[in-house]
């Protein structure tokens, strides 16, 4: 039995994810729900994402600069007003000590009972969330999580310099990976959802019609595997106690 902490014992969430989008395909319709019930929920990106798209007239800043403006409008469709970016190269993440710290940073400022972010493990069954930046970035996040952000001794200048306290998550939520032990019914909220990834324009606009039903698919069988009854859709996650 998957201990998951009560919604009700959440007061703040933390997003931790690689690229613009990443957290929209993999846990906007779960984050539309936890805002609904009063969860304060923060974005932050590692990336800008500038290695991504389809224009080659576009330089990889103007993509870059557009992508942030296309996650904050993705943010904004599932109440997520407070979303930041560490501006670190697209395609080219590894879980360095810079990483870990830029991040547990972060997670002193929010303060947040709950941590999502990629697995930082490689799932053979579905190959497309274990992108080489996805899992640096799961394992550098979990690594902030425990031990940086709440060990005091760990970079002695987030609180010498800049006043950050310790800080410990009580629970980390991997995404992408390929143990699930969590489902959440996001099916009331599955239009926020794809309101989000639809304001992904770089991303998402040649797909069409095809990109609810690729998500209907997708998140039916997840709904299916977690015994929903038949129309419901479902997110999944590994749910960690990270207390």
């Amino acid at each position: 039995m998957t201990n998951v902490l009560d919604d009700s014992e959440v007061r703040r969430v933390l997003a931790v994810m690689a690229h613009p989008d990443d957290v929209d395909f993999g846990a906007a319709g779960t984050i539309a729900g936890w805002t609904s019930r009063g969860i304060e929920v923060t974005y932050l990106i590692v990336t800008d994402g500038d290695a991504g798209g389809f224009d080659d007239g576009m330089t990889r800043a103007e993509m870059g600069a557009l992508r942030r403006d296309e996650q904050r409008a993705a943010a904004a469709c599932v109440g997520v007003d407070d979303v930041r970016f560490l501006g670190y190269p697209d395609g080219l993440l590894e879980p360095t000590f810079d990483l870990r710290r830029d991040i547990a940073r972060v997670i002193r400022q929010v303060r947040p009972d709950r941590v999502v972010m990629p697995s930082p493990e490689r799932n053979y069954e579905r190959i497309y969330p274990s992108h080489p930046d996805h899992r640096a970035v799961g394992a550098a996040a979990l690594d902030a999580v425990y031990p940086d952000a709440r060990n005091p001794y760990a970079y002695p200048e987030l609180l010498a310099d800049e006043g950050l306290e310790a800080w410990t998550a009580r629970e980390v939520w991997l995404s992408g990976g390929p143990t699930v032990n969590h489902y959440v019914d996001v099916t009331d909220n599955f239009d926020r959802k794809l309101a989000a990834l639809k304001s992904h324009v770089t991303q998402t606009a040649h797909m069409g019609e095809g990109l609810a039903e690729m998500l209907r698919g997708w998140l039916g069988a997840n709904a299916a595997a977690a015994g929903l009854p038949d129309g419901r859709l479902a997110e999944p996650f590994q749910v960690v106690d990270t207390a």
